[in-house]
């Protein structure tokens, strides 16, 4: 048991450091191009960290899990919604730029609502599920939201001509990419020592399955948002979730259902309206408290509903 523990250490210093060099790199990239902090959030570090979703629902795809690959998005996204940003509320309350308030978060309620319209046959499709077309249809979707993304997230210049010069373009590349390999490797060796722990424990496929797998591909979502939040960048912290939920419906369910149709199991509708009312939540808490800013009351209000329910589903799976 004693290298297990060791392995679950290791896994955990790459996420953390691979979260601390992604944030850096980032954050000077953006500076270098004039580019907004939250616009790399929304889209550099939010791929980055969704790469462990991509390359989980292309095999499960391939594979012909359907209920695995609905299962891992809807479950990545209630848990960057409820667990990351209740965690990062926590550490240091949030501050949200405007464009988040009224463009980013009603964008990602609106990636809900057309995937449960997509899901449950509300366009006179055949069955529940995701088509080759309805793929189609949320990669546009997709475009469109890069395309928003990259018109209207400009910053203005940086002066702090010391900070440019410390980072050349390719040491910039490098903590990024570098950052990212982190919290691959070490988010891959975090799940599978862990479910290397609970079998030998003697826990059942099924909790593993609902607690360990589900939230292990967004630990490099949490390293990220974490890191960011103890840094006080917002941006990236609230731009990495909001934009990491985007691309799991849009990018990777539309890449997902143009490589095998899915099947839709209607017991998701639940998770999805979870995950609906928790944007809606979001979107309240802009004018609660301090305007614009999600206080750590509204935090832990995020942290501790999804505990419940998660405690909820693994009580009716014992």
């Amino acid at each position: 048991m004693i290298l297990p523990i060791i392995l679950l250490v290791l896994g955990l210093l790459m996420l953390v450091k691979g979260a601390d060099w992604l944030v850096d790199g980032a954050s000077v990239l953006a500076k270098k191009h004039n580019i907004s902090d939250l616009a790399i959030g929304l889209t550099i570090v939010a791929f980055g960290t969704s790469a462990p979703e991509l390359v989980v629902n292309s095999v499960a795809s391939m594979g012909g899990y359907p209920d695995i690959v609905f299962g891992n998005v809807i479950g990545s996204n209630n848990f960057n919604l409820y667990i990351i940003l209740g965690i990062a509320g926590l550490i240091m309350p949030l501050s949200v730029q405007s464009s988040s308030v009224w463009k980013e978060i009603p964008l990602s309620f609106l990636a809900v609502i057309i995937l449960l319209l997509l899901t449950n046959n509300f366009f006179l499709q055949e069955s529940t599920g995701l088509s080759a077309m309805d793929g189609a249809i949320l990669l546009m979707f997709f475009g469109a939201f890069l395309f928003y993304v990259f018109t209207q997230l400009k910053s203005e210049p940086d002066n702090n001509d010391i900070i440019l010069k410390k980072y050349s373009t390719p040491k910039i590349w490098g903590l990024i990419l570098t950052g990212l390999a982190g919290l691959v490797f070490g988010g891959k060796l975090v799940v599978d020592t862990a479910v290397t722990m609970a079998q030998t424990l003697g826990i059942s496929e099924k909790i593993i399955g609902l607690t360990i797998v589900a939230a292990g591909t967004s630990l490099p979502e949490l390293a990220t948002s974490v890191v960011a939040s103890i840094k006080k960048n917002n941006d990236i912290a609230i731009g990495n979730i909001i934009g990491s939920n985007i691309f799991n419906i849009f990018l990777i369910l539309g890449l997902s259902s143009l490589i095998n149709p899915l099947e839709y199991t209607v017991t998701f509708n639940t998770d999805l309206y979870i995950l609906g009312a928790g944007t809606i939540f979001l979107f309240i808490a802009m004018f609660t408290g301090v305007r614009k800013k999600l206080d750590r009351w509204e935090a832990a209000l995020l942290l501790v509903f999804y505990l419940g329910y998660t405690a909820y589903l693994v009580s009716k799976e014992m």
